[in-house]
């Protein structure tokens, strides 16, 4: 008995299996498949705009970052000198 109904089983997958391929190769399926890919297209490059829009800001962010600092280290270094200029006058 349990050998009938193993090989009941392969048959029955064998089966399926036959016209899940068949039915996974069709052109319905091939139309599904392109479609799909089309809208994983779309959603690649709108996240691409979306990353080098990001990048673009993180570029202009630090280069004002930079300016902060070279203006702020020019403040300091200038305040050094007059601290040492009237140090030298005392």
């Amino acid at each position: 008995m349990e050998i009938y109904k193993g090989i009941a089983l392969f048959a029955a997958g064998t089966l399926f299996g036959s016209a899940g391929i068949k039915l996974l190769s069709s052109r319905d399926a091939k139309k599904v498949y392109t479609h799909t890919a089309a809208a994983a297209l779309r959603v690649k490059e709108c996240a691409m705009e979306a990353v080098t829009s990001v990048q673009e800001n993180a570029a202009d962010i630090l280069a004002a970052a930079n300016d902060i600092n070279e203006k702020r280290a020019a403040q300091e270094a200038e305040d050094c000198r007059v601290q040492d200029d009237t140090a030298a006058m005392d």
